[in-house]
């Protein structure tokens, strides 16, 4: 069994807590937490299991990573504190651990990590011996894995484009929603997420790793940004109100260029309503879904769905993401010291799986 910590419980890090317990390789040695009121809690109480797992939360993170943790699934946040995050990844791998994250977009695509960042983790790595995976929520395998085993199946390609359309009403994180992506806000309103080159900062990485696996070079990233206003005020159940007159749809394309023409696109459609720009793509039911679509000969179109929380599609889709990491640790805990990407790193099923009672 590998030591596993968790380190933070909130939409990733609940779904952390559960996946590692399912693990049928992987232990929880610990679960970090920042907010107080829950240091002493137990983990299968933050982690919505329905029973105790015997490991309490503690906000005590030099005595964690004193302690030797073989992984380390870091889900706290790196969206609004990317600097501080990449310093706790430094941390963990310096006290020896291979870290699993979504939240250090520079690594999605390892060969494009900025240099400064990159040094730093090998520095780490160097002294301390651990590993850096790094692979998105929204979710990672959406934009990299799939499209990559979809397009092995197909013959002439014409464009590659990995969806994510969802109504944000349903994600719990209120204070993302209504101000990184605006939602709520003003039309004049400038989010920090839309802005220019952010969205390529964000989900770059994962078209020059789409790019590099297809051997497709790149002419450049492009950007494309489209926002609709409310028609209606929309009370929702978990966010209360959004008022006629703000943003209530979003839909924008990080792109890459090969020979002058878009080739290559991650394409995010949020909404706060349905009936907010209904002609944009929608999901085929429900609150939210995950597509993939090779245009080409044959054309191909895979769309998932996940549930999770009650039926949450939002906490699906991070349950998705997050096994996908906590899947990888046994394989990168074998593997030499080093950061990887979804390029290097299989999708292992995890043999023993069933019978497993702790979720």
């Amino acid at each position: 069994m590998i030591p596993t910590v968790v380190w933070g419980t909130g939409n990733v890090g609940r779904a952390a807590i559960r996946a590692v317990a399912a693990h049928p390789a992987l232990s929880l040695a610990a679960v970090l937490v920042h907010d107080p009121a829950k240091v002493g809690r137990d983990a299968g109480e933050l982690a919505g299991v329905g029973m105790e797992l015997g490991v309490l939360a503690t906000d005590d993170v030099e005595a964690v990573l004193r302690a030797g943790p073989v992984a380390v699934v870091y889900a706290a946040s790196g969206d609004i504190r990317p600097e501080a995050a990449l310093d706790d990844v430094i941390a963990a791998i310096r006290a020896g651990a291979v870290v699993v994250t979504p939240a250090l977009y520079a690594f999605y695509d390892r060969h494009g990590a900025p240099d400064a960042e990159r040094e730093r983790v090998l520095t780490a790595i160097a002294a301390g011996g651990g590993s850096l995976f790094v692979s998105g929520v929204d979710p990672g395998w959406g934009n990299d894995v799939l499209p990559l085993l979809l397009s092995g199946l197909g013959g002439a390609i014409e464009v590659i484009r990995c969806q994510e359309i969802f109504d944000y009403t349903t994600y719990d994180q209120p204070d993302s929603v209504r101000y990184l992506v605006g939602m709520g806000q003003p039309m004049d309103y400038e989010p920090p997420m839309l802005a220019a080159g952010v969205p390529t900062m964000v989900w770059g990485g994962q078209i020059r790793l789409l790019a590099r696996a297809l051997g497709a070079p790149l002419d450049e990233i492009r950007e494309t940004l489209e926002r609709r206003a409310l028609e209606r005020t929309v009370v929702t159940e978990r966010m209360g109100e959004f008022a006629s007159g703000t943003q209530g749809a979003v839909r924008f394309e990080v792109q890459g260029i090969v020979d002058g023409v878009p080739r290559l696109v991650i394409e995010h459609v949020t909404r706060i309503d349905p009936g907010c720009a209904p002609d944009w793509p929608v999901p085929p039911d429900g609150d939210g879904a995950h597509r993939v679509i090779i245009e080409g000969r044959p054309r191909i179109e895979v769309t998932v769905t996940a549930e999770d929380e009650g039926g949450s599609r939002s906490a699906g889709g991070n349950a998705t993401a997050v096994g996908r990491l906590v899947g990888a640790i046994a394989w990168l805990v074998e593997a030499e010291p080093g950061v990887y990407d979804a390029l290097d790193v299989p999708v292992p099923p995890p043999v023993g799986i069933f019978g497993r009672s702790r979720t």
